[in-house]
């Protein structure tokens, strides 16, 4: 399977999972990724340059890195593990470690406004982090 189509599979099995109560099970993939992570120019400028960030924002900044640990998990049957810090006001960082390699960090200074501009470009940073991830692995591993 494509690196591309595993990433979105795997954030679609994430995000889905947290349905407890059938929400979404209306909505095609699309939809439902379109709703969470992609944010129009109109829709960031509504969006204030200082806030808090909300419980929800966080989760979705987590699912995205967790289908990148999982995607991963996938490809290689190497686990990996996620852990994530982040403050009431958007500063924290991200890690997604495999063993004792760092498979991919990311810090955070505005988590609040966290979303990609469309579809294509949240699967293509998907993609873009599965496959630095599965290089360092490689170039990392004892």
């Amino acid at each position: 399977m494509e690196t591309k189509e595993l990433f979105k599979k795997t954030l679609i099995g994430q995000i889905r999972a947290l349905d407890q109560f059938g929400t979404w099970v209306n909505k095609s993939d699309e939809d439902l990724l379109v709703e969470k992570y992609v944010k129009t120019k109109e829709e960031m400028r509504n969006i204030p340059i200082i806030a808090d960030i909300d419980e929800m924002q966080t989760q979705d900044i987590r699912l995205v890195y967790q289908a990148v640990a999982l995607a991963f998990e996938k490809m290689t049957g190497i686990m990996c593990s996620v852990v994530m810090e982040m403050s009431h006001e958007g500063f924290g960082r991200v890690v997604v470690f495999a063993d004792d390699i760092v498979l991919c960090d990311k810090g955070f200074k505005d988590a609040h406004r966290y979303s990609f501009r469309t579809l294509e470009n949240l699967e293509e940073e998907g993609e873009k982090l599965l496959m630095k991830a599965n290089e360092r692995y490689k170039k990392y591993k004892s």
